[in-house]
């Protein structure tokens, strides 16, 4: 069978998408994922000192969950794509404590003249139940199943923005910033399942919140530090 360029394309970007998502199963044991929370306290501790997130440090109060990546790689040439780990956090509506994490994997895929790779860390504030709700499901697409915009960043931002989901990025590299729309999320069960030492789903973690580990407690402490 021929393929055009178009077809070409296509299957490069897929490939791409599913090597950079692919990338992020790993770690996939007990030590590995206590690592990358360690990482991810980091990433949140950047954004808590940044005087350029204000908007995010005073609306954290208001979100439903927190989705948290340190490492978010888009590299193109010709093909581009995303790809990276997550950590998600929801907060008990009752306490206002936060419960977590659930691990999960991110990835997309693009096309375009984009020469170059950035590596950015992320952090998205779940701002409805729809988005909760897509957080429990077997994977979900931001700016499909879900709405996702831009936080204003900056001195004196206030915009009022209405999304099920608001995305922050701080970024090294060649591109300016990252967009999300399109990026496709799933959870991460090998990782969910050694951080927890038994089988773990989603809803195991932020619903029924039937495992626990130790190993969360210092980035839940961390979260409920951040000012608003």
């Amino acid at each position: 069978m021929k393929l055009n360029a178009r077809n070409l394309l296509t299957v490069g970007v897929i490939g791409l998408a599913a090597g950079l998502a692919g990338c992020a199963t790993n770690p996939d044991t007990r030590a590995g994922t206590e690592q990358e929370l360690r990482t991810v306290n980091v990433t949140l501790s950047n954004f808590q000192r940044d005087p350029d997130m204000t908007w995010f440090r005073d609306h954290l109060k208001d979100a439903r969950a927190i989705i948290i990546s340190p490492s978010i790689t888009r590299a193109g040439f010709v093909f581009g794509g995303k790809g990276g780990e997550a950590v998600v956090l929801s907060r008990d509506r009752a306490t206002g404590q936060w419960v977590g994490p659930a691990f999960y994997n991110m990835g997309a895929g693009s096309v375009g003249f984009q020469i170059g790779i950035d590596v950015s860390e992320v952090v998205m504030l779940v701002m409805t139940e729809k988005a909760v709700n897509a957080l429990l499901s077997s994977s979900f697409k931001l700016g499909g199943d879900i709405s996702v915009a831009a936080g204003p960043v900056g001195a004196g931002a206030g915009s009022n923005i209405m999304a099920d989901v608001i995305s922050f990025a701080r970024a090294k590299g060649v591109y300016a910033g990252l967009s999300l729309e399109g990026a496709v999320m799933a959870p991460d069960g090998k990782a969910n399942d050694a951080f927890y030492g038994k089988p773990a789903s989603p809803v195991d973690i932020l619903v029924r919140r039937n495992v626990e580990s130790p190993a969360s407690l210092s980035l839940r402490q961390s979260l409920g530090r951040v000012p608003g």
